[in-house]
This record gives structure tokens, sequence and C-alpha cells, in this order.
């Protein structure tokens, strides 16, 4: 699955919305993160602090203009630093890839119907 080409990983519909969620662990107990990417198969989020590459966690978040929470376990399979000028000053962000692994409380319905009634990325 790992040797999957860049194609083939872009099988989900995508949106951008920015939006707070919570990464939760057991190793690396709770930490805030900005949603940026959203997929019915994962998501990238900044983080501060971000946790390792293969742990897995739970994340809690609320889709903007939608109700009820939803909560998702998934792997980070990724880790990023974007590097951007803020106004003439250098700056930087750091994230994770987060591939879901499952949908918790039945949350994969309401996450499909947002992601298709919303503007797609790619």
């Amino acid at each position: 699955m790992e040797n999957r080409s860049r194609a083939e990983q872009r099988i989900h519909m995508r949106f951008n919305k920015v939006f707070r969620v919570i990464v939760g662990s057991e190793l690396y107990g709770d930490c805030p993160g900005v949603a940026r990417n959203i997929s019915t198969g994962g998501m990238m989020i900044e983080m501060v602090d971000p946790v390792p590459i293969g742990a897995v966690v739970t994340v809690t978040f609320e889709i903007p203009d939608s109700i009820g929470e939803i909560s998702v376990r998934g792997e980070v399979k990724h880790h990023y630093c974007f590097n951007f000028a803020q106004g003439t000053e250098p700056a930087s962000s750091r994230g994770i890839g987060l591939r879901f692994l499952e949908f918790l409380q039945d949350a994969e319905p309401t996450l499909r119907t947002k992601i298709g009634s919303s503007r797609i990325l790619h």
C-alpha cells in the first residue's frame, strides 16, 4: 500500500476549511491544532509540537456550519514544515499528515455529507 502512485493517493475529494481540532494521545496528551485540508481518508493538521510519525491519535473537531462533533482515530503518516513570509519577516509553521483509521460514533456519514456539499480543492 505504501508503493501507490501520487495519483492513487488523491482518491478522496478534499476541501480546505480552517478549523480547530484537538489531537489526543495517551502518550502525548491533548494538543490543539488547526485542520487545513480534510478528506474522508485523512487530514493535514497544523500543530506547534507535532506528535511523532507512526503515533496513533484521536482527533476531535466540529466542521464549521455543521452540527455535532466528529471524532476519528488516525495514524500520523507525515510531518510538514511550511516556510513563508509574514510581511517582510520569514515565518514557519509545522504540521502532520494524518490517515484516518476509524470513525468514532458513526461520524463518517457526517463528514462525507459535508465534504460532498463543500468547495472541492482537488
